[in-house]
């Protein structure tokens, strides 16, 4: 398919293509949903709760996510890389919001950013548009807003809530963003949205009415137990395959089973005699 872009992007949802897009933190992982054909790659700072161990995305910094998006981008994927831009480096001021998106594209190798927010951030957004950089938008449950929200809730289960959100997803598609990723609101209220503007929209716990679907790759391999979101599809168990791989090793290490000879190198016959004769074991 060659190497995914913004404009390929837009152009899905005229062709009614679905959209698919998964995070990723490192250069391997990176190269295998390209090879899988994923659209595109969101370095999230859903990073925080995957690999850096916080329990939410608050505390995750900029130069966290430009970090690992950087290893990303090393993966050589043909699919779209977009940075997430963290906790507050884009609500300063228009110009720490450039100069921070600016940075995501030139120190992290990614080919666009995602901004959290609605009305409050589209002149922000537009200005970076203006200044050549790909934005994608993300309004619903905004998760750099929990604390304002009271944690993860449901969004635009009313029909004002949910017209407030088509008005935010209006405003951002006149800004410019190339697409909008819609987090935690009924199926209904995202087939509204969906259906009011131009551009792709991406959901996540949204229904299936968008035109793609994202999910944190390390939920849906299913590696955390204990917090298995209702939107989330466990595709796989990679933490049961970890634990039976961790438990079998360290079985054999202790029985003195691995490593055997298949996984150890030999010394020719006649360097082995050479060496016991220079070496006496210790009694």
């Amino acid at each position: 398919m060659g190497r995914m872009t913004t404009h390929k992007i837009r152009l899905m949802k005229r062709k009614g293509k679905k959209i698919v897009m998964l995070t990723a933190y490192d250069a391997p992982t990176a190269k295998i949903l390209s090879e899988c054909g994923v659209d595109i790659i969101l370095v999230g700072d859903s990073v925080g709760n995957s690999l850096l161990g916080f329990e939410s995305t608050i505390p995750v910094t900029l130069d966290d996510v430009i970090h690992h998006c950087a290893a990303v981008r090393r993966g050589n994927p043909d699919s779209l890389v977009v940075g997430d831009m963290p906790f507050m480096t884009y609500k300063v001021s228009v110009e720490q919001a450039l100069r921070n998106s600016a940075r995501m594209l030139q120190e992290g190798g990614a080919e666009a950013v995602k901004i959290e927010g609605g009305g409050p951030v589209v002149d922000t957004v537009r200005t970076i548009v203006e200044a050549g950089i790909p934005v994608m938008g993300h309004i619903g449950l905004t998760p750099q807003s929990i604390y304002e929200f009271g944690g993860y809730r449901v969004q635009g289960r009313t029909a004002e809530t949910a017209e407030r959100l088509v008005e935010d997803a209006r405003r951002l598609e006149e800004a410019g963003v190339f697409s909008l990723v819609i987090e935690l609101v009924p199926a209904e209220t995202a087939k509204m949205i969906t259906e009011s503007v131009g551009i792709p929209t991406i959901g996540i716990g949204a229904g299936p009415y968008c035109d793609g679907q994202v999910l944190v790759l390390w939920d849906m391999l299913g590696l955390f137990q204990d917090f298995k979101p209702k939107f989330v599809k466990q595709y796989a168990n990679i933490r049961k395959v970890i634990v039976d791989a961790v438990t079998e090793y360290a079985r054999e290490v202790r029985e003195g089973l691995f490593p055997d000879a298949e996984h150890s190198f030999e010394m020719s016959e006649e360097e082995s005699g050479r060496l016991y004769g220079r070496v006496r074991p210790s009694e």
